[in-house]
């Protein structure tokens, strides 16, 4: 008999449901919230009332899409954690009422842990044990991957995450939100010829606390001798930012697979769609003999197809939790 999962994704400003079935994904929808680009960030009160609004007509799509019925549902996966409590509730709410009024179980996901395994959403797959840098928005974290449920994070940051770092950029630079892909899109248009402090943190952790505020002094500077500097200058400041991010992620994540005697080598979460990074990853690879992984974009931002993946290896592994369960805005590996 098949086993058939639906799967929701509500961590932050993204509302998302997927279907699985004997592990293959047959649908992965995702609604986008414009709305909170006139604030030129997330606001959580606002998240968690869009999910709200689209979250039934998301999971009717996937469905639609699947071409399944919600009959067919042998469980519901949701993300539990870490991300925004609004908005984690919503999708957590909808899950217990789906599952109750079918009379199904429940798997709860956590969010970093689907990042890795969106790996395993396409072919190719990594080979056990693997490293995977995960970077998003709020998550910096070098994790050793030994199974499907069973990693280690082995590097974190100490404050600020390389998605923030590329966002707060983007506000000092009057970019449009969010900063991210725009900056990714002008990078290939400059050159990096301004030079931006390495952090020297020890160990496999990262810190990017400091390099946002070299970046906030170097463009008052800047703009105090020239008033038109960033307009005269934008691709090549957006090329010298992404270029010193890139370069430290890469730094650690060399020294990762020198420690741990790996060369299987992954990257995952929103960032690992931005061009820099993947052809650093491609690059180095070649350079040191990694067989390196990248995931399709539809499964590097948050997206209900990655929840998905971890729910049929919790459903395999009878890893089901009752509608007691509560939301966990922080929950670590």
């Amino acid at each position: 008999m098949p086993i058939t999962i639906l799967a929701i994704e509500s961590s932050c400003d993204d509302t998302s449901a997927a279907v699985i079935r004997d592990g293959v994904i047959l649908s992965n929808v995702t609604a986008n919230q414009e709305a909170h680009r006139q604030y030129g960030g997330v606001v959580p009160e606002v998240a968690s009332r869009e999910h709200q609004m689209k979250i039934v007509p998301v999971v009717d799509v996937a469905l639609q899409k699947a071409g399944v019925d919600k009959n067919e549902i042998n469980a519901v996966a949701f993300t539990r954690g870490p991300g925004l409590m609004g908005s984690l509730l919503v999708g957590l709410s909808f899950a217990k009422s789906f599952a109750l009024g079918l009379g199904i179980p429940m798997i709860e996901v956590n969010h970093m842990q689907a990042h890795v395994l969106a790996h395993f959403a396409e072919a190719p797959y990594p080979t056990f044990p693997f490293l995977c840098l995960t970077v998003s928005g709020g998550h910096t974290q070098i994790v050793l991957v030994r199974d499907y449920l069973d990693m280690e994070v082995i590097g974190t940051t100490i404050d600020d995450a390389a998605g923030e770092a590329f966002d707060k950029t983007g506000k000092l630079l009057g970019l449009d939100y969010p900063a991210g892909p725009i900056i990714d899109k002008l990078a290939k248009e400059g050159q990096p010829v301004f030079k931006f402090p390495q952090p020297k943190i020890d160990a496999l952790d990262f810190s990017f606390s400091g390099l946002k505020t070299s970046i906030l002094y170097f463009l008052k500077r800047e703009l105090k001798n020239n008033p038109d500097f960033i307009d005269e200058n934008l691709n090549d400041i957006c090329a010298s930012v992404q270029h010193t991010i890139v370069r430290f992620l890469m730094k650690k994540l060399i020294a990762a697979t020198e420690q741990h005697k790996i060369r299987e080598v992954a990257i995952a979460g929103g960032v690992s769609a931005n061009s820099g990074l993947r052809n650093a990853l491609r690059q180095t690879g070649e350079e040191l003999g990694w067989n390196t992984y990248i995931p399709a974009f539809q499964y590097c931002t948050d997206n209900a197809g990655m929840i998905a993946v971890v729910a049929h290896q919790k459903y395999l592994a009878k890893e089901f939790v009752g509608q007691d369960t509560t939301p966990l805005a922080r929950w670590h590996l």
